[in-house]
């Protein structure tokens, strides 16, 4: 990774693995990831390959989601679907909360 960054923030993560994964770079002075955001950082493993970590940004906080120690060098690929997956289920959150809450403002009416 360039100097200066602490990571990558997950853009998109497409279904198609002939697709790349697209990411930001981070700033190492970066603010909390936001709601439902994933981090990636890589660096190079003390034997072979890399030692990869995501992170995900919740409502008050970050959290580890994974790690992937000594992954070879298509890593990309090794950690797709749990990126995908997550993703996806964040999305879903999302959407599920803005429906419980507007049911909770028409029933105040």
């Amino acid at each position: 990774m360039p100097a200066g960054v602490c990571g990558a923030l997950v853009t998109s993560a497409p279904a198609n693995p002939a697709n790349p994964i697209s990411v930001l770079w981070l700033p190492t002075d970066a603010p909390r990831l936001p709601l439902g955001h994933i981090s990636l950082r890589w660096e190079a493993a003390s034997c072979a390959g890399w030692d990869v970590t995501a992170r995900l940004g919740l409502a008050t906080t970050e959290v580890h989601l994974a790690s992937w120690y000594a992954a070879p060098d298509d890593w990309p690929h090794l950690v797709r679907p749990t990126v995908r997956e997550v993703t996806g289920l964040c999305s879903a959150l999302a959407v599920a909360t803005a429906a419980l809450d507007l049911a909770n403002r028409l029933a105040e009416l």
